[in-house]
């Protein structure tokens, strides 16, 4: 059976349809309240992006979602995270948020790491073929990724509560189905339910068969599981909706022809649009432009900071991508923020929610100290900073152990951690006003350090030389 024409959902199921204007209206004020509500707030705030199929089905995907249906359940979606590397970033950020708003309302949500489909790289969206990974690589990255999903989970559950009964969030891992199977005894269970026309077909591999590279079978055949993951996921969890970015609608379609052809059952994919940069370019791993969620890759300073320098003309979408904030509270924020966009109070809303997301609320305090302690020189934000805090917030900066010595001075001390040359070229830099510690100026270098003035409650000193230079020093024996 072929699968039903793409196009987009919203067409059919509201905005093409006479009196459902008032339906969508009601809809965003209960966000949770069935179909039209849960699905129609989240294509209002941007995070859906095209539903499949569109209709020709005996169950319709609004269905699934309206609780005054006769038999209503709650349902199970999932979306795939491949481990090609040891972090999700702010690219995956969309499909998550789009997880826990069907947590939320009160489905349950798969968060599938897909051990066994990172070693054939997915070819979707990409010019040439991915980097081959072998097996320990692979598996120390799906164990990264699994504490990572587990932590924002774990922050989602515990900072965002709204009073509602929620779904469950559950980790699995594709290899645990793929590791019991045999590869002849796959092909030949699977492999005729495919048909190499409609394979060849899909925008992804059109685009990779043309390219001067071409286009491996391992790649090629990476639909094929992503198809089956789908099967097991619907035939083991009753999972129905697989949820993907825009550049997966292939594989998801194949995953609806595989089921549909097995069970004559329908399943249904939904599709979040990709995140770019300013340049247009998808923000990734392999477009080496990812803000990592991992923080000892990008800190939560660095994220924060991500945010809050967004455009203006952007921040408004993304408030309504990456936060839980109602579109009557995010409409509020925008009117103060074209009063005084000076201040940036749209992009330090949306920097805190994300932030506090992904590192909790402790690593939301964290990127607030940091983003104290270098633009606005606050000493009381440098006092109360950890040795890590520091390390992330001048990551190019010196880190030295020095013993203070009694006498020990601004000279002695810019000399033994290595930050002035030796004799009176040092000297001058002093004298001349080129040295700060703790964010003040230091001119005379046989001054004494001071416990809490040049020596912070911390037990840190913060040396700048010149204006780019950072030296940090943590004192010991005090």
């Amino acid at each position: 059976m072929a699968a039903p024409m793409l196009r987009c959902f919203s067409r059919c199921w509201w905005s093409g349809t006479p009196g459902l204007s008032g339906v969508l209206a009601l809809g965003l004020r209960k966000a949770h309240s069935g179909a039209q509500g849960l699905l129609a707030a989240q294509k209002a705030r941007g995070l859906f992006k095209d539903f499949f199929p569109e209709r020709g089905t005996k169950l319709e995907l609004p269905q699934l979602f309206d609780r005054s249906a006769a038999g209503y359940s709650p349902q199970t979606i999932y979306c795939g995270f491949d481990p090609t590397g040891d972090s999700l970033h702010v690219g995956h950020l969309l499909a998550l948020l789009s997880l826990f708003h069907f947590q939320r309302g009160g489905h349950n949500v798969i968060a599938l790491v897909g051990s066994a489909t990172a070693r054939l790289g997915d070819p979707s969206g990409r010019t040439k073929e991915r980097e081959a990974l072998d097996a320990e690589r692979v598996r120390a990255n799906a164990r990264a990724l699994r504490l990572g999903l587990e932590a924002l989970a774990g922050n989602h559950q515990q900072l965002f509560t709204d009073g509602r009964t929620w779904g469950s969030f559950t980790v699995l891992d594709n290899s645990a189905w793929y590791q019991k199977q045999h590869l002849v005894d796959f092909l030949a269970a699977v492999g005729g339910h495919f048909r190499m026309g409609t394979l060849l077909s899909r925008l992804s591999v059109q685009t990779r068969l043309q390219s001067p590279e071409g286009m491996s079978l391992a790649e090629f055949f990476y639909q094929v599981l992503q198809a089956y993951d789908f099967y097991y996921l619907f035939q083991r969890y009753g999972c129905r909706v697989q949820l993907g970015g825009s550049d997966q609608l292939g594989n998801i379609m194949s995953g609806y022809e595989f089921i549909h052809k097995l069970t004559g059952e329908d399943v249904f994919g939904i599709t979040v649009p990709l995140i770019t940069n300013t340049t247009g370019a998808k923000l990734g791993k392999s477009a080496g432009n990812a803000v990592w969620l991992n923080r000892d890759k990008t800190s939560p300073f660095e994220l924060y900071q991500f945010f809050v320098r967004l455009q203006d003309d952007s921040v408004e979408r993304y408030l309504k991508l990456f936060t839980f904030l109602p579109l009557p509270e995010i409409d509020h924020i925008m009117q103060l923020h074209v009063k005084e966009p000076e201040k940036r109070s749209a992009q330090k809303r949306l920097a805190a929610e994300v932030t506090k997301l992904v590192h909790g609320r402790e690593g939301l305090d964290s990127a607030k100290r940091c983003t104290q302690a270098l633009y606005h020189s606050s000493i009381d934000a440098l006092e109360v900073m950890s040795d890590q805090e520091l390390k992330e917030l001048f990551k190019e900066a010196s880190f030295s152990e020095l013993v203070l010595d009694p006498g020990t001075s601004v000279l002695d001390t810019c000399r033994k951690a290595n930050a002035i040359p030796d004799g009176p070229r040092g000297y001058r830099m002093i004298t001349e006003g080129g040295v700060s510690i703790n964010h003040r100026q230091v001119t005379n270098p046989e001054c004494v350090l001071v416990v809490g003035q040049h020596i912070l409650k911390n037990g840190l000193s913060l040396l700048k030389i010149g204006k780019r230079n950072f030296y940090i020093i943590k004192w010991l024996q005090l």
